[in-house]
């Protein structure tokens, strides 16, 4: 029998064997994919966020963050829910973290509330937020799982908002100050650090097109919020390196593989453009490259924030970049947004397309492309897949999750990494996203990226078949 043909896989669970029968699409799953062909070294584990699972949103001395205010305000997520109570990790970060003991999950990604450790943005600090993140840390150690720590996922102090947030030059000074007291009081205890998530999410997404927090729609506020924020990446960097020893330090990036709709000069010129604008120009600052604008002239309106000895500031030696990527993008020139000059195909207009709950198109090659096009960077030294998973709309039956779909999703996506790792590509580790169903954004609870369902009316937790499966495939090694 074919090797790659699919056999029914069980996976061992405390109730018994769990069998996956299903054949999806003609799909097969990689049956001879072993986690041990990563290498000893390599490093896994899940992700998740702050904001998305903690809840307590308002105790503890705890201030309100642009994400609190976003989600009260009418009509900004689509489920009409807040991240008042999320998955209320604040309070079940012990029972949470005794869950990743049973999973057998080596590495933890979460992110630090800004606003739990300065309420004000700035000044003084709130110590029972720090006290929090200790206890999180020592139950970490306790378990013997390895904590990985994101900076700022997003949420921003709200008071720092009034000020102009991200659009404020300040910015810098405050961040710099968040993260000096952060790694001051957490730095004898964590040692991989990351400075942003997703800078290309949060800046065009709250700043230029008004989906996410704080909700602008304005080109002029979205130059200063990019400039400002490509500079935090290298100032963050600089601050960990100073206060933590043996800092192992990255930063996160969104990207996606892009392709022409057709294949002819004019729709690969749009793929430039679109590649420039969604995986370059956070990414080409960190390099010493400058900004991609000789490929966008419709994006020099960030000059003007540039004040002298700027662009000298802004490449820093990081020791990881966070690749972080679910789907392609195909395009097409024109479209609506005139500063690009590029058209997003939706993938429901793509013949063939397999699409997750979030309209992503599932599109394996992509983290390949990626990863050889990061690894093409002369100055990347080590590349890490901090966020790679799908949400699709799970359902219990009996008390369990057979979410084989998302099972297929990971074995197609790790065999795509482990290709470009086996051409040399220095990839170091793969985190989830996500650890459990959480708050996501301005799609509310609905998307379930999870590998532990979550019951938001109970707090229940299940482990799905891919939490199991996760938890079989990285024992292997």
């Amino acid at each position: 029998m074919d090797r790659r043909k699919f056999i029914q896989s069980s996976l061992s669970a405390a109730s018994g064997a769990i069998l996956l029968p299903e054949l999806l699409n003609g799909k097969i799953f990689e049956d001879n994919l072993r986690a041990s062909d990563f290498g000893k070294d390599f490093e896994w584990g899940v992700a998740t966020a702050a904001y998305q699972i903690e809840g307590a949103w308002n105790i503890d001395g705890k201030g309100e963050s642009i994400w609190d205010r976003f989600s009260h305000s009418k009509r900004k997520i689509k489920t009409k829910e807040t991240g008042d109570i999320a998955c209320d990790f604040y309070r079940r970060y012990e029972e949470d973290i005794s869950l990743l003991k049973d999973l057998r999950i080596p590495n933890f990604r979460f992110s630090l509330a800004w606003s739990r450790i300065l309420p004000e943005g700035t000044g003084t600090l709130n110590q029972k937020g720090i006290d929090f993140y200790k206890r999180v840390l020592d139950e970490l150690e306790e378990k013997n799982i390895t904590p990985w720590v994101t900076l700022y996922h997003w949420d921003l102090p709200q008071k720092l908002q009034e000020k102009g947030g991200w659009v404020n030059r300040d910015i810098l000074n405050w961040f710099e100050e968040y993260v000096s007291k952060t790694t001051q009081a957490l730095g004898d205890r964590v040692k991989n650090w990351m400075v942003l998530n997703e800078p290309f999410a949060f800046v065009p997404l709250g700043y230029l097109i008004g989906w996410h927090a704080p909700g602008y729609r304005s080109p002029k506020k979205f130059f200063a919020a990019w400039h400002h924020a490509a500079m935090a990446q290298s100032l963050g960097g600089r601050i960990i390196r100073e206060n933590v020893s043996n800092s192992n330090i990255g930063t996160t990036l969104s990207c996606s593989h892009v392709t022409p709709k057709k294949d002819i000069p004019s729709h690969h010129r749009a793929v430039a453009r679109a590649d420039a604008l969604l995986n370059r120009i956070f990414l080409d600052p960190i390099m010493g490259m400058g900004y991609p604008l000789d490929v966008l002239p419709g994006f020099k309106g960030v000059e003007k924030h540039i004040q002298d000895g700027d662009m000298e500031k802004l490449p820093f030696d990081f020791d990881f970049i966070g690749l972080q990527t679910y789907t392609r993008v195909m395009v097409s020139p024109l479209g609506i947004l005139p500063m690009l000059h590029a058209k997003m195909i939706s993938p429901k207009k793509i013949e063939g397309a397999e699409v997750t709950e979030m309209n992503w198109e599932v599109f394996p090659e992509g983290i390949y492309h990626l990863l050889k096009k990061f690894a093409a960077y002369p100055n990347i030294k080590k590349i890490i897949v901090t966020e790679n998973g799908a949400a699709f709309p799970d359902q219990i039956e009996n008390g369990k999750i057979h979410d084989v779909k998302r099972i297929q999703y990971f074995q197609d996506y790790l065999a795509q990494v482990l290709k470009a790792k086996n051409e040399g590509v220095n990839v170091g580790g793969y985190f989830v996203w996500t650890f459990m169903d959480n708050f996501e954004w301005a799609e509310g609870t609905r998307p379930r990226f999870g590998l532990v369902y979550n019951d938001f009316q109970t707090q229940q937790r299940t482990v799905k078949d891919s939490g199991l499966w996760f938890r079989d495939f990285i024992s292997e090694r």
